[in-house]
């Protein structure tokens, strides 16, 4: 895997000291699963991890859904068919020379009910999410249970595996 000079902004926003996540944890699995897609350029990303008060207000303003969610994806570059492949010259921001892909927002609450409910830990759950996210940001989607929902779950998995976080 070749390992490009990606700018990751994360901040945690009205999440406690002892609810706040791991950002190099976050970090990590973002130059992964970028890695593990192929992704040949510099890219950017930033990502918010919050509570779910905030996380639900974000839902409801750019999707139109009341409720709190584990995490969300605004993608800044469309893929089409999803995963990697190389945008046009125009996509690349001019004073930058990075590819913005998007932003993510996590609610770190949803991260500690989703490892209790699921049995593994807090930090295979924020990688797991984050992964998720960013394969979003790559036009990967889950609407259906066909075979967009398979082959972001197979992705999903080897980022996972890649990280030494399956199974925990």
């Amino acid at each position: 895997m070749t390992e490009y000079d990606h700018k990751i902004y994360a901040r945690h926003s009205k999440v406690g000291r002892d609810s706040r996540v791991s950002i190099p944890l976050i970090k990590s699995c973002i130059r992964a699963t970028l890695a593990l897609e192929g992704v040949d350029k510099p890219c950017e990303i930033s990502v918010l991890i919050t509570d779910d008060v905030s996380i639900h207000g974000i839902n409801w303003e750019f999707r139109g859904v009341d409720s709190p969610t584990d995490v969300l994806s605004f993608p800044m570059t469309d893929f089409d068919p999803p995963g990697w492949t190389t945008p046009g010259a125009d996509a690349i921001d001019p004073e930058t020379g990075l590819l913005p892909l998007g932003d993510i927002v996590i609610s770190a609450e949803w991260v500690d009910k989703q490892a209790q409910e699921y049995g593994h830990t807090r930090e295979r759950e924020t990688a797991y999410l984050t992964a998720h996210s960013v394969l979003h940001l790559l036009g990967y989607d889950h609407v259906d249970d066909g075979e967009g929902k398979r082959l972001m779950r197979e992705r999903e998995e080897a980022v996972m595996q890649h990280l030494n976080l399956a199974g925990l």
